[in-house]
């Protein structure tokens, strides 16, 4: 049995996995606002609540934000800024008294939709988060490539391909410390910031989305503007990586146009005569994460 938790800013889910990839039990709740402590001992509680459930033990993999250091072992670059600077593994473990394994919840989306998701047959696949922030991550014949410096996928904190209208427009500035990262152009607020800004209307990524399918000429715009963007943002993907597939998951992700409008515009900036990669819609949604962080751990030691 494989145990997955995903550890979001308001919810923490575990889940446990059959062999074959079928939810055995899923269980919920909020997550705490009682400080780090609070947060390792309700993922502990969660974990231990299903296995009592089932019966069994299982291996342990959690998705999380942000990432855990290879030169301090610490946790590091995370939006739940109180796991920051803590051994969150191996409090994690000390809880259970048994081995966990930890990575950043778009390497777990990425993961679960190669193995048995939108992109499952595919060898080499990148996944992105499309949400409030940028992730991503990289696949290649089933196993997550997280690279020397645990940050292969970043792809959220390269800068952002500019043309030249928006090289004259002051820089961005991102919580990473840079400037005019893809995140800051990129995220779902940053098609909300980008419509305002044309239009003075206040509305949401997703509201801009509809109002664009039903015609809408000012909202029309406004995503198209998001779309070339991220197609320049993918060509360096596709030019560096060269993917089978990539895969979408985050509230962004749910813009239906996305999927059509993408693919030749990506073929347009990357360097190739021609562009075959997959844009796909992750098949499990919100569960990509929580199912890829049971799939961590390999067969032989679930």
């Amino acid at each position: 049995m494989r145990i997955g938790v995903d550890l979001g800013g308001t919810k923490i889910e575990a889940i446990a996995l059959t062999e074959d990839g079928i939810v055995a039990a899923r269980r919920r709740r909020p997550t705490p606002r009682g400080g780090y402590d609070a947060i390792v001992r309700a993922i502990g509680d969660l974990i231990l609540a299903l296995e009592t459930e089932l019966g069994e033990k299982g291996s342990i993999g959690v998705a999380m934000p942000g990432s855990l250091s290879p030169k301090t072992g610490l946790m590091r670059n995370a939006n739940t800024v109180v796991l920051n600077g803590e051994p969150f593994d191996r409090d994690l473990e000390k809880f259970l008294g048994r081995a966990v394994r930890m990575e950043n919840d778009a390497n777990c989306l990425t993961l679960s939709e190669a193995i048995d998701g939108a992109a499952a047959g595919e060898r080499c696949v990148f996944g992105v988060i499309l949400g409030t922030g940028i992730g991503g991550g990289l696949v290649i014949d089933r196993k997550l490539v997280s690279g020397r410096n645990k940050i292969a996928g970043e792809w959220g904190h390269n800068p952002m391909p500019l043309n030249a209208a928006e090289r004259q427009g002051p820089p961005r500035p991102c919580f990473c410390g840079k400037t005019d990262c893809i995140e800051t152009w990129l995220s779902g607020g940053a098609l909300a910031a980008e419509h305002r800004r044309r239009t003075g209307e206040r509305a949401t990524a997703e509201a801009i989305a509809e109002a664009a399918l039903r015609g809408e000429k000012e909202a029309r715009r406004s995503l198209e503007i998001y779309v070339d963007r991220l197609a320049r943002a993918l060509a360096l993907v596709a030019n560096i990586v060269d993917p089978d597939a990539v895969v979408f998951g985050g509230g962004v992700s749910n813009i239906a146009p996305l999927y059509e409008l993408l693919p030749p515009l990506i073929a347009r900036y990357a360097f190739s005569d021609v562009l075959t990669t997959r844009i796909l819609k992750a098949k499990h949604g919100d569960s990509s994460g929580v199912r890829g962080a049971a799939w961590l751990w390999p067969e032989k030691s679930a």
